[in-house]
């Protein structure tokens, strides 16, 4: 219903408010982006073919952040400068092994990953400088989790315990690193 609504404004440039009993010209450029397979979407019939070919005017296919590291020192800065003012912090940049870390870092979570790592670190930094050791990547937050000494009991685990016993040491690390 709604990609019929989206196509009537696209091909018309015409829309009507909710409620509203006349049709208001617009003239609207459209950008958008999607991190699926619209062509495979239109073939299984989730995504209307017309709208498709609307929308698909000019092409642009964007690689993924592990495959244009040049971007991540850029990204980087914004994100800084972005988090820095939202938590009124004086986070002012990042140190040269923090962000060769993140270069190296394969970001299975795209820009998003990076966004929320930044957040993240600027949020718990307590100087003018991310440190590497206040990067908080999930490939360590895995091996966090896998790394513990203590193997399975046989009667397995309860979740819910063992998510509730790590959320504590992490708001346990969280408090010393900040006193």
């Amino acid at each position: 219903f709604l990609q019929v609504k989206l196509l009537r404004v696209v091909q018309e440039k015409t829309f009507r408010r909710v409620g509203g009993a006349d049709d208001i010209r617009v003239d609207v450029r459209i950008i958008s982006a999607t991190n699926r397979d619209l062509q495979t979407q239109v073939k299984e019939g989730a995504f209307r073919e017309d709208l498709f070919y609307r929308l698909n005017v000019i092409p642009i296919q964007l690689p993924p952040l592990r495959k244009r590291p040049e971007d991540i020192p850029i990204l980087t800065t914004y994100f800084i400068e972005k988090y820095s003012k939202e938590f009124a912090k004086e986070v002012k940049t990042i140190s040269t092994y923090a962000l060769e870390l993140l270069m190296n870092y394969p970001f299975p979570g795209n820009i998003r990953e990076l966004e929320n790592i930044m957040e993240r670190s600027v949020a718990l930094e307590t100087s003018s400088i991310i440190l590497p050791e206040n990067l908080i990547l999930a490939d360590e937050m895995e091996r966090n989790l896998l790394s513990d000494e203590e193997p399975i009991p046989e009667g397995g685990i309860n979740l819910n315990d063992e998510l509730a016993k790590f959320e504590k040491r992490l708001i346990e690390k969280a408090l010393k690193k900040v006193k």
